[in-house]
């Protein structure tokens, strides 16, 4: 019996030390050194950060958190070890320390997030972390540390290492596929728990138990694949994550929302202790941020952007226009938005306010248009290799599917739509009055390069 399957969190799944129940009805093995890490402060802080943010401002009961996320992806990542336990090649190149410290980073890969981490990470401001690299703090020294060291016997930069997405050899570069590559543990549990949160199917129509059973290495050895037998779940997994940013991530509402954030945290990131707020959850967050725009009553730009997210009403930006790359119509002025640096969209709708202003003959503030556009950077495929056993032959998944190769490395130009969005109060009348897109157009030509 492989060493690797007698770890005791491995064997745990079987039975025989505490579980811990987390949805859907999944029971996740709690060893004393798994309690150890997740009782610290700095892990409990993920009980209070949620998973999604502003998406339960439209998917109401979408309040898990990072903290069962981080168990999930835990348990998945025990799945996995003992799914390619089974590999010869994997067998011989990792050893049980190996397998120790991807459980542990599997445990910590989301420590460094803090309350609506990814939108505000998208604007790539010289002044806000990367959140991995922001996790090392917690990581380093501290609670978290000690425990690495004396419940594990794991050197805390070691799980840094490998979190940080730069393996130098193939037994990191296969360690670190399990944790981000084209099939991992992380979105792997994401599609299914935001899915099943949000109240939507779109996430969980894949054969999660068919795929971790076809998993095996690539021809270098350095990388997960997965044999002909987990072709078609691969193949539903990809049209999850298309699905699931369709409906889900990329939802008009929720990137009104998204919108409203970004522009409120773009007008006060300047002053604030950036170090001191990432390090909170999310109440006193969102209470600083309300504070630090003038309090819950303040009229000015960032506070009344705050308001319609976090007071006592919810008033969401509407939708005025919207662009995608695959409407003749509006795939020009898509294709001049997307990708955008922040500070260049925020100038961009301002310049829209003005144009506006001058068709409407009255005063439209800057704050009262929104441009939301996808980030720079795209999303990671999911073309992994699928491996042939009576032919002993590798092929990448996009060769063999016309799902993959459709969507999975494209699917961010159609899922992710240019959008401008207006104040509730001014919305109607700039569709009733102002021709939208030479506005646009206008907007984009003046703000130039």
């Amino acid at each position: 019996m492989s060493a690797i399957r007698e770890l005791p969190e491995i064997a745990g799944l079987d039975g025989g030390c505490p579980l811990l129940r987390i949805p859907a009805e999944i029971d996740v093995p709690l060893t004393p050194r798994v309690r150890a890490l997740i009782d610290t402060a700095e892990y409990r802080r993920l009980q209070r950060i949620s998973q999604l943010g502003l998406v339960s401002l439209v998917y109401p009961a979408a309040l898990h958190t990072r903290f069962e996320h981080s168990l999930g992806v835990y348990r998945l990542a025990l799945l996995f070890l003992r799914q390619l336990s089974y590999d010869r090649r994997f067998a011989e190149l990792i050893s049980t320390a190996d397998a120790e410290l991807l459980i542990a980073a599997a445990l910590l890969h989301d420590l460094g997030h803090w309350p609506f981490c990814h939108p505000i990470e998208d604007i790539r401001l010289p002044s806000v972390p990367e959140h991995e690299l922001f996790a090392n703090s917690f990581l380093l020294e501290g609670e978290i540390a000690d425990a690495l060291r004396e419940d594990w016997s794991i050197q805390p930069r070691d799980v840094v290492a490998l979190l940080s997405g730069k393996p130098r050899d193939s037994k990191s570069r296969l360690l670190a596929s399990v944790l981000s590559g084209p099939i991992d543990i992380d979105k792997m549990d994401y599609l299914y728990r935001d899915s099943l949160h949000a109240g939507v199917p779109y996430g969980r129509n894949f054969d999660q138990a068919r795929l971790i059973g076809s998993l095996c290495l690539n021809a270098a050895g350095s990388g997960l694949a997965i044999t002909e037998k987990g072709k078609t779940a691969s193949e539903m997994m990809v049209f999850a994550r298309y699905v699931m940013f369709s409906e889900v991530y990329w939802h008009h509402g929720v990137r009104s929302a998204t919108a409203m954030l970004q522009r409120a945290f773009y007008l006060l990131h300047g002053q604030l202790d950036l170090d001191a707020i990432f390090r909170l959850t999310e109440p006193p967050m969102i209470d600083l941020l309300v504070k630090q725009a003038g309090g819950a009553e303040a009229r000015s730009a960032a506070g009344e952007l705050l308001s319609g997210l976090f007071g006592p009403h919810r008033r969401l930006y509407k939708r005025l226009a919207q662009y995608s790359v695959y409407d003749p119509a509006s795939e020009e002025l898509f294709r001049k938005l997307a990708r955008r640096p922040y500070p260049w969209l925020a100038a961009c709708a301002e310049q829209f306010a003005t144009e506006a202003s001058t068709a409407l003959g009255r005063v439209i503030a800057p704050h009262e248009i929104l441009f939301d556009a996808p980030p720079v950077a795209r999303e990671v495929d999911f073309n992994i290799d699928v491996y042939f056993p009576k032919r002993n032959q590798y092929r990448t998944l996009g060769e063999i599917s016309p799902v993959v190769r459709a969507l999975g490395t494209q699917f961010d130009d159609y899922v992710k739509r240019v959008r401008v969005f207006a104040h509730p109060r001014v919305v109607e009348e700039l569709k009733g009055s102002a021709r939208v897109d030479e506005l646009v157009a206008r907007a984009v030509e003046l703000t130039g390069d």
